[in-house]
């Protein structure tokens, strides 16, 4: 193996197991290999492997990278802002050549510069990183893999990951999901629901509606096990009486919005649009509707909440990138929720655009001190609707 090659010729396995990865990796010790190492897959996925002197800096790739890295934010770090705007506004404070090598990793040594988080703490993330990848080059066994020396991902954390040890704990893992049954799915599908009133007949109320509110199809089984606070494989295990019986089906999703779109096409990930989703709270149906057609007209996926009471509990089950917020409404206002919001760590970043059919100024200065985002007048209009989106998310739907 010329592992100090520029470019080296690619090697294909039909089965990347953990002992040709053991081995696979150990070859790029003894030559202190600095670079990438790229791996394809089946249907043209792909994944990146980061090392310096032969250990491991990051890995990054697969069906859902930007999904894993937000999940691993939200599980390991919940004080900071995932969503696609507050990402975008991180990302714009590195420079340039950063943010196109590895967004995600630059934006760990962002925030450990910044004491957001601490070395210790990009670690636990990183390696849990490594293992979740290395668990699906597992599961997918055929592979082929190349080197490319490159030397342009920072090492200024100073983590380097062993190779041995996390490739022994991802096949712990696989060996488990194996034990169990269930080697044909894949972690990264997502549970939903295909036979509602069945379902219903079969689970006392409490978990069907327990039930309704996880599995929405939006929600890999990773993400719900970070959501539920339990490993993916006892949360996977509960659901497989539901799945076998047909109840519940898995289905494969698209990856989130990319804050930063790839543009080398050697380390392009699968990533596929994300369609963000707005909510509106309004205890009219008539707004709801009007909403609901503007925003799906715009490209964009829409949640309508009538009742207030509910608005909350709704909106951490479905957690949308940006909520309209009705000002005036029966038994709970705007101002109330809204300020309940900010206090939950999910939506304190999340952009919150207060509706109203009273344009005054002192609705205006209570709402900013709340903690709203912005403010919208009735009667709705589409432009402004779908500008203040555009506003507060830099999204552009795809036509």
């Amino acid at each position: 193996m010329t592992a100090n090659d520029t470019t080296q010729n690619p090697i294909q396995f039909k089965e990347f197991t953990a002992f040709k990865q053991a081995d696979f990796f150990e070859n790029l010790k003894q030559p202190r290999f600095s670079g990438q190492l790229l791996l394809t897959g089946p249907k043209q996925r792909k994944w990146v492997f980061y090392l310096y002197l032969g250990r491991i800096i990051y890995a990054t790739g697969g069906m859902h990278p930007v999904r894993r890295w937000r999940r691993n934010i939200a599980g390991t770090f919940p004080h900071l802002p995932t969503h696609i705007g507050a990402l975008q506004e991180e990302i714009s404070n590195l420079p340039l050549h950063q943010s196109k090598t590895c967004w995600e990793y630059e934006l760990l040594c962002l925030w450990v510069d910044q004491q957001k988080i601490s070395i210790d703490q990009a670690a636990k993330m990183i390696r849990s990183t490594i293992v979740e990848v290395l668990f699906d080059l597992t599961q997918i066994m055929q592979v082929t893999c190349q080197l490319k020396s490159d030397n342009g991902l920072s090492t200024k954390l100073g983590v380097l990951i062993d190779s041995e040890q996390v490739i022994s704990e991802a096949k712990k893992l696989w060996q488990a999901w194996q034990l169990a049954k269930i080697a044909d799915r894949s972690p990264d599908m997502a549970p939903v629901i295909t036979q509602p009133e069945e379902l219903q007949q079969h689970t006392s109320a409490q978990i069907y509606q327990t039930l309704s509110q996880l599995l929405d199809g939006q929600q890999t089984l990773r993400d719900l096990s970070v959501r539920m606070k339990r490993d993916v494989l006892t949360v996977t295990r509960s659901l497989l009486p539901y799945v076998q019986s047909g109840l519940v089906k898995l289905i494969e999703i698209p990856d989130l919005q990319s804050p930063v779109p790839p543009d080398d096409p050697e380390v392009v990930t699968t990533t596929v649009t994300h369609k963000p989703l707005i909510a509106c709270v309004d205890d009219s149906p008539l707004i709801c509707q009007t909403m609901e057609k503007i925003l799906t007209e715009g490209g964009y996926n829409f949640l309508g909440v009538n009742d207030p009471l509910r608005a909350i509990a709704i909106l951490l089950s479905r957690k949308p990138d940006l909520i309209f917020l009705d000002l005036i409404m029966p038994n709970a206002n705007g101002y109330e929720i809204c300020g309940q919001l900010r206090k939950l760590s999910f939506f304190r970043y999340t952009p919150i655009v207060i509706l109203t059919g009273n344009d005054g100024l002192i609705d205006r200065m209570r709402a900013k001190m709340i903690g709203s985002s912005d403010f919208v007048s009735k009667p709705i209009n589409s432009e402004i609707v779908l500008e203040t989106i555009r506003k507060h998310l830099k999204y552009e739907p795809v036509e």
